[in-house]
């Protein structure tokens, strides 16, 4: 076996080189055939899908395979090699057939566990079968991926630690809370008619949506998905299709879109979401409250600061007796009044006399006695017994050096709360379908793949995916035995071809000596030395076979050919007829 995959994923490369590296389907095509044009390569498939771009050959040299391949994708996706490298994996036989079984398996997905990848999969073989790049190894490799993957789902709860990606985007969208409930009586917009976007407009009749328009650049693909959708059992939503020029119209009736399409360039520009969203008033954030500057009841400043401190508003530095002129701290917004913001520059007797001030319980207990709250940087929020510590702590300092430099730290400062959005974007597709300039904008909520990658990261994995691990390890043991096998299996066709070749000429032979031999004893003598040659080459075919399927097992067949002086041609003429014979006898992925 000489299986090598070279690619990138969203594991070894930032998106924003996926987006530059992305194949649409006449690209990967010619990808497909330059690959098998290649001297190194005998067989090729392309797995490309949101969040990856692999290369699968069957090569005769592993160094020469990795130069060409990676000069290939570089070629092909339009970023240069130097550039490319740093970002490419590259997986050489067992260790490649383990990767597209976790691949399969949802372990390698940017959302754990989603069972789409099956779906990318398939097309993949399919592009390459009905492109006859893939022979035996190849079709073996990737039907038995996806029986391993189907083996995962059904076997395990690997579904439980994660879902397809536009589930997850629209988890991400509603801010991790329910989907349906979100998505309930909404609007929704969805841009594209393939697979992904497919999934998308399903996934939200599902959820409750209340109607949907398909935008696509054929016309009856986009028809064809809102029939699909109005005839769904399971929904009532109302669908219906539009041209790709409708798009800006009908994204100022939506609340959600979804867009994932093959264009090369920008679907959705930020100037034309922006106008979208024109004269769409944001709703307020939960929890954000009505009251603010100038809202009934919502008074603020210092005057504000003071109505709440308390009755009478008299701050610390009012009193008799105290050194220190909080008025004027209060002035500086941003900073804190306790600590060393508030006793800058002040001297030890200073500090001290006001640490005395404020132990003898002089002020602050009217205060908090009149119930009164005030904000960060007004003089209600001094906690007489907590200054007491940090000034005398202070003061200590202080009696060292003489004065404390001015040093203020910042207060905490709260962010305000967007908006909440009036329009939610989903952009599955690579490279981007929709302006990340987007994100920037007020009163809209843009989820793309780079922001599902950062999401997760922090995913939880579920107990079931160990048991997944194990399963594809099993499997990955099984198909290289088996791969092992059947590579000796045309040396074993050759030797008994052979050794039927002489037992029919030495039959030949005693006819020439005993030509009155009658035919009874003829088919007796013949069917006697057959048994023979049977006997004696029994155990050692099924003892090579066995020795063969274990790792190291290849050198078998070397031995097979040389111990028996085998023709290498009649060999690889018997491997030519059993891959054609395979060829014909296989189905479609």
């Amino acid at each position: 076996m000489s299986l090598l995959v070279v690619g990138l994923s969203h594991r070894s490369a930032p998106v924003s080189v996926l987006e530059r590296a992305a194949l649409n389907a006449d690209e990967q095509v010619k990808l497909l055939q330059d690959t098998v044009a290649a001297e190194p390569a005998t067989e090729a498939a392309v797995l490309a899908t949101c969040n990856r771009i692999e290369l699968y050959a069957d090569v005769d040299k592993f160094h020469a395979g990795v130069a060409e391949l990676s000069t290939l994708l570089a070629q092909h996706s339009g970023v240069g090699l130097e550039e490319l490298t740093p970002y490419l994996y590259v997986h050489y036989e067992d260790r490649a057939v383990h990767h597209l079984f976790s691949v399969a398996c949802g372990l390698d997905s940017m959302v754990v566990g989603e069972g789409q990848i099956l779906g990318q999969i398939k097309d993949s073989l399919a592009r390459a079968q009905e492109l006859h790049s893939a022979g035996r190894l190849l079709n073996d490799l990737f039907q038995q991926a996806l029986r391993v993957g189907k083996r995962a789902h059904s076997e395990t709860g690997i579904d439980r630690a994660g879902q397809s990606l536009v589930t997850f985007g629209l988890e991400q969208l509603a801010r991790g809370g329910d989907v349906q409930q979100w998505a309930r009586g909404k609007k929704a917009l969805v841009i594209g008619a393939g697979s992904m976007s497919s999934l998308a407009a399903a996934t939200l009749a599902r959820a409750g949506v209340a109607e949907i328009v398909v935008a696509n650049r054929t016309f009856d693909r986009a028809e064809r998905l809102a029939q699909i959708l109005m005839d769904g059992d399971d929904t009532d939503v109302l669908a219906r299709a539009v041209p790709m020029e409708s798009v800006p119209a009908e994204l100022t009736r939506a609340d959600v879109t979804v867009s994932c399409t093959g264009a090369t360039g920008l679907v959705l520009t930020a100037e034309s979401v922006a106008g979208a969203i024109e004269g769409r008033t944001p709703v307020p954030a939960a929890g954000s409250g009505e009251d603010g500057p100038g809202a009934p009841g919502g008074e603020s400043g210092p005057a504000a600061g003071a109505q709440r401190g308390g009755a009478s508003g008299t701050g610390l530095g009012s009193e008799d007796g105290c050194p220190l002129d909080l008025s004027a701290v209060q002035a500086t917004a941003g900073f804190s009044v306790l600590g060393e913001a508030a006793v800058a520059g002040m001297a030890a007797a200073d500090l001290e006399q006001h640490a005395a001030w404020v132990d003898n319980g002089t002020a602050g207990g009217d205060r908090r006695a009149a119930g009164g709250t005030a904000r960060p940087g007004q003089t209600g929020t001094l906690d007489p017994a907590a200054d007491t510590d940090a000034i005398a702590a202070l003061a200590a300092t202080v009696a060292t050096v003489g004065r404390i430099p001015e040093r203020r730290r910042p207060e905490p400062v709260e962010e305000p709360q967007r908006p909440e959005p009036v329009l939610f974007l989903l952009d599955l597709a690579m490279p981007r379908d929709i302006d990340a300039a987007v994100h920037r904008l007020t009163g809209v909520r843009l989820v793309d793949i780079e922001s599902l990658a950062e999401a997760s990261a922090d995913a939880p994995m579920a107990a079931d995916v160990d048991q997944v691990r194990r399963i594809v390890s099993d499997e990955v043991a099984a198909f290289g035995a088996a791969l092992r096998a059947a590579h000796i299996t045309p040396t074993v066709v050759a030797l008994r071809t052979m050794a039927a070749d002489v037992v029919a000429g030495e039959i030949a032979r005693l006819d020439g000596r005993l030509p009155g031999l009658d035919d009874k004893h003829r088919a007796e003598i013949t069917q006697t030395v057959r048994r023979v040659v049977d006997k004696l080459l029994h155990a050692p075919t099924v003892r090579v076979k066995q020795l063969a399927a274990e790792p190291g097992g290849a050198g078998y067949a070397d031995a097979l050919r040389t111990l028996f002086d085998l023709d290498p041609e009649t060999v690889a003429a018997v491997s030519r007829a059993e891959d054609s014979t395979t060829e014909k006898d296989r189905g479609p992925a």
